[in-house]
């Protein structure tokens, strides 16, 4: 199966590792990031969510416009819009944009502060449910050709119904993330890609396992999705000493009491819960710096629960054939991002990129042949 490459997007530089600059909003730099990306041979770009950041679907479609082949994931955040304007919108861009470049993916919120920055101060246990019933009447919106009630736990629609349809059979895919409890069942009954953060090759396997046991049940298949942040260079030693001056540079970010996290716009408000997929980095960060030969935790161990944070680190061939590992496991989608955001893009194009698709295109081969 091709594989698909994602990355991420953003309205301003900056990382754990470089400090954020310039405005909030820069159109010209999301113009040259979405561009780089596209020139790079990504497949799709994700488009991240927090209670502080600029609008995803206005920066989706700046990203759109200004490229020609280049696919959007916006991530979204269920309880604040209701699922049937979700879905018009989704279905209108698609419409504008040429039809199959756009995808949904749904968080549920580990973060409290942030959830409530938007006033929603429901439980996470509930959270789940709801981002459930969201995605079901989404799908419901998006395909229905008549309209239809719903009378359910967290909404209530009479005769729903949404004109504008997704432009291509291929529709509107979900794309879901979270494995605190009660994420296995909403993701398995109702995304088409699962996302799943960096953990080493075994806690990944057992994920994916639990994950297609659970949509089995429902009579599904499920795709996975991998996040991880590479670092290349020309050399194994190379890489490894950029993977310490990334370090460091992050080391003096945070010393300088300075942010570099392009989603994180708003100053955290003390102690909180985390989600349960980034306390799991966490854990893993403890036992060690490396995992698998060539995983890094050491951005996870430094700047705590904070998402996608570990890194493969190596030459491209030893990057891509660590990555490569996953997609034996099952996994048929790679979410990668820079601590050099744009620089990154532009590296990973030359090499890591090609070298990923070589890479399937030979396994599948080779099991095809078998």
């Amino acid at each position: 199966m091709p594989i698909e490459i994602l990355g991420m997007i953003a309205t301003t530089a900056g990382s754990e590792s470089k400090a954020l600059a310039g405005p909030v909003v820069d159109p010209a730099y999301v113009r040259e990031f979405s561009r780089a990306h596209e020139d790079a041979g990504f497949d799709r770009v994700l488009i991240g969510y927090s209670a502080s950041s600029p609008d995803g679907f206005a920066v989706a479609s700046a990203a759109l416009h200004t490229t020609e082949r280049l696919k959007v994931l916006i991530a979204h955040r269920p309880g604040f819009v209701p699922p049937t304007i979700v879905a018009r919108k989704l279905a209108t861009l698609d419409h504008l944009t040429g039809g199959g470049r756009v995808a949904i993916h749904h968080i549920t919120g580990g973060s409290e502060a942030d959830q409530r920055r938007d006033g929603d101060y429901s439980e996470k246990q509930d959270r789940y449910r709801r981002t459930g019933e969201f995605i079901d009447v989404l799908r419901k919106t998006l395909t229905e050709d008549e309209p239809f009630d719903h009378d359910g736990e967290f909404y209530r629609f009479e005769g729903a119904y949404s004109a504008a349809k997704p432009a291509t059979d291929a529709g509107i895919p979900i794309f879901f993330g979270g494995l605190s409890g009660g994420a296995v069942e909403v993701g398995a009954k109702n995304a088409d890609v699962y996302m799943l953060f960096g953990e080493p090759l075994a806690e990944v396997a057992d994920h994916i396992r639990t994950i297609r046991a659970a949509a089995a049940k429902e009579g599904r298949t499920i795709e996975f999705s991998l996040s991880t942040r590479p670092i290349i260079a020309d050399t194994e030693e190379a890489a490894w000493a950029k993977a310490e001056r990334i370090y460091t540079e992050t080391e003096e970010l945070i010393a300088a009491q300075k942010e570099g996290n392009t989603l994180s716009f708003a100053r955290s408000r003390g102690e909180e819960r985390n989600a349960v997929s980034a306390d799991r980095l966490q854990q893993i960060a403890q036992r060690g710096d490396v995992h698998d030969e060539r995983l890094w935790t050491g951005i996870t161990r430094l700047t705590g629960p904070s998402g996608n944070s570990t890194a493969p680190v190596g030459t491209p061939e030893q990057v891509a054939e660590a990555l490569l590992k996953y997609y034996d496991l099952g996994v048929t989608r790679f979410l990668i991002r820079g601590f050099d955001p744009l620089g990154d893009v532009r590296d990973w194009g030359q090499e890591l990129v090609p070298l990923l698709r070589e890479g399937a295109r030979l396994r599948d081969e080779a099991r095809a042949a078998a």
